[in-house]
């Protein structure tokens, strides 16, 4: 029987330089992390998905790679990526990292090799071209800091291919050795206990883009292949793909006979309904998560899984929304032009762009609430802070803050931290920490704790089927997961009013409340028609009993 873990994971994504410093150098590491698995455990979460942790010059926050075999010596050594593997499995959690390979550094020695000699094995393994390509600017991926996708290399005497920064070359998948290399690479990490991919900029990775002869391959064969490789290598190993497409698209990146294709993604990050969550957060009104639940294929392969986020380590994509509806959000959340970013999204953490704490926690709800696998942004659970004077995304990668201490808890150095602390304001460090919050009622952590543990006890809702609720007041979101025959229903208040509704679901005779906003008392069962009173930001998880649905 295939392990279909994932449909009702919880997972935590993290930086490892930014999360936890154990030898004092400033900078976060393997043995701090494995120190506070404690921390993610307690929360609740299944799976740790970490950002890349490999030799890098750093350039990109790591995406940059120059050893996709290798552990950064600031971070570690393999010896201590195995102790926190082997800790993590102790604890239940599987670990999944990032697998980079739509390019490298131009500092990784196949790179080096391929630009100093025509004749280098490694040369095909990046896209070259010796005459100026007619718009070296077609497809930029970062307008306002990115010039050109084409670089001319005065040693290898041609342009080349980097549809990201000019630092990260674009290796060629159709180059059979190249894709036998990516195979090579999953193997490595999956010998060394981890249980899956998050896969980086897939739409990328699977593209021809700058060859003078495409193939008569597929490129999306690459998918099929190392879903393949996964399946023998490791069962239950998952790929969760990174990829900000149009709904269309979903098919090709899924796969399975329900599309007339192989088996492909396990998961893809659920981008549409993402940006329209936070355009229903600045109107107040739940049509917009409606329509993009909605916009769903309805088709898809038993075995494949939408991924739901609020924040990650990018900046908040709104590309995908109208321009019109781009200006609401920025206006809601990012209203000074140092929070926006490449003209399309926001570097702003959850809890400073929401603000009301109550406000936070409905987003936290939504994010357990919706239909998939909930993937969370570490420090989104105590609501941390941002810092905008960083460059670019770093503002959301401000370290840990663990305790209203030196270094935030983070580290004892007294050197400066890898990245500045945030230490002012109400969600900076001397305000908003673990220590500060752990066990406290009504606290955000406490409140994300009970939503995990909600969340994990309702598999209904990684599972089954979901359906939204019509005729309900326009801030209120209203959804029913079954599965099994067992039903749960979740109610979200959009809007900073108090509203009452009547949900009308057939087949209930009564509803058992499981979760509330921190000043409802969960009391005797509701009737089918009762009114329910959702105060402002307010959220209520419900059991449904009655006939089988």
């Amino acid at each position: 029987m295939i392990d279909l873990w994932y449909k009702n994971a919880v997972i935590y994504c993290l930086d490892v330089e930014t999360f936890m410093d154990a030898n004092g150098d400033g900078i976060g590491d393997f043995r701090g992390l494995a120190d506070r698995l404690d921390h993610i455990e307690g929360l609740g979460a299944t799976a740790i998905w970490l950002n890349p942790f490999y030799p890098t010059p750093n350039r990109d926050n790591g995406y940059d790679i120059t050893d996709f075999y290798g552990i950064d010596p600031r971070s570690g050594n393999a010896g201590d990526f195995v102790g926190f593997a082997r800790a993590a499995a102790d604890r239940g959690l599987k670990v999944i990292v990032d697998l980079v390979v739509n390019h490298c550094s131009i500092d990784h020695p196949w790179f080096q090799s391929a630009r100093s000699d025509p004749d280098s094995p490694y040369r095909d393994w990046f896209v070259w071209s010796e005459e100026k390509p007619e718009d070296i600017t077609d497809g930029i991926i970062f307008p306002g800091v990115q010039e050109a996708v084409w670089t001319w290399d005065e040693q290898a005497g041609a342009w080349y291919l980097h549809r990201f920064y000019e630092h990260q070359a674009d290796f060629n998948i159709a180059n059979p050795a190249v894709r036998e290399e990516i195979l090579k690479i999953m193997g490595y990490w999956l010998e060394l206990g981890v249980w899956g991919f998050r896969i980086d900029a897939v739409p990328f990775l699977v593209e021809y883009k700058g060859l003078e002869e495409e193939p008569d391959r597929d490129p999306l064969l690459l998918l099929s292949e190392m879903r393949d490789f996964l399946s023998w290598r490791r069962a239950g190993a998952i790929m969760l793909a990174e990829a900000n497409i149009t709904r269309d698209k979903a098919p090709e990146y899924f796969g399975g006979r329900e599309f007339g294709t192989d088996e492909r993604m396990h998961l893809i990050l659920d981008f549409p309904l993402n940006q329209a969550l936070f355009l229903a957060l600045a109107r107040s009104q739940a049509a917009p998560i409606v329509e993009a639940l909605g916009s769903r294929p309805k088709e898809a392969p038993d075995q494949a899984q939408w991924a739901t986020f609020l924040r990650n380590h990018d900046e908040l994509s709104l590309d995908k929304l109208s321009e019109a509806e781009r200006q609401e959000v920025f206006d809601a959340f990012g209203p000074d032009e140092e929070m926006q970013l490449y003209g399309r999204g926001l570097r702003r953490r959850l809890a400073p762009m929401l603000g009301d704490i109550d406000r936070v926690a409905l987003a936290q709800s939504l994010l357990f609430a919706l239909p998939g696998t909930p993937v969370m942004w570490y420090g989104d659970e105590i609501g941390q802070g941002e810092d905008l004077s960083l460059s670019e995304r770093n503002a959301v990668r401000t370290p840990m803050q663990w305790a209203d201490e030196h270094r935030a808890g983070f580290s004892r150095a007294d050197c400066d931290p890898v990245r500045p602390l945030v230490e002012d304001g109400p969600f900076g460090f001397h305000e908003t920490s673990v220590a500060a919050q752990r066990g406290r009622p009504g606290s955000l952590l406490t409140r994300v704790q009970q939503l995990v543990r909600c969340r994990r006890a309702c598999p209904e809702i990684g599972w089954g089927d979901t359906a939204v609720i019509d005729g309900l007041p326009e801030a209120v979101l209203g959804l029913v997961s079954s599965w099994r025959g067992s039903r749960v229903l979740t109610l979200h208040n959009l809007s900073d009013e108090a509203v009452t509704c009547a949900p009308k679901i057939e087949g209930a005779s009564h509803l058992v409340a499981l979760l509330g906003g921190p000043d409802e008392a969960t009391g005797d069962p509701l009737a089918p028609g009762d009114e329910i009173a959702l105060p402002g930001h307010g959220y209520r998880w419900f059991r449904i009993d009655g006939e089988r649905a």
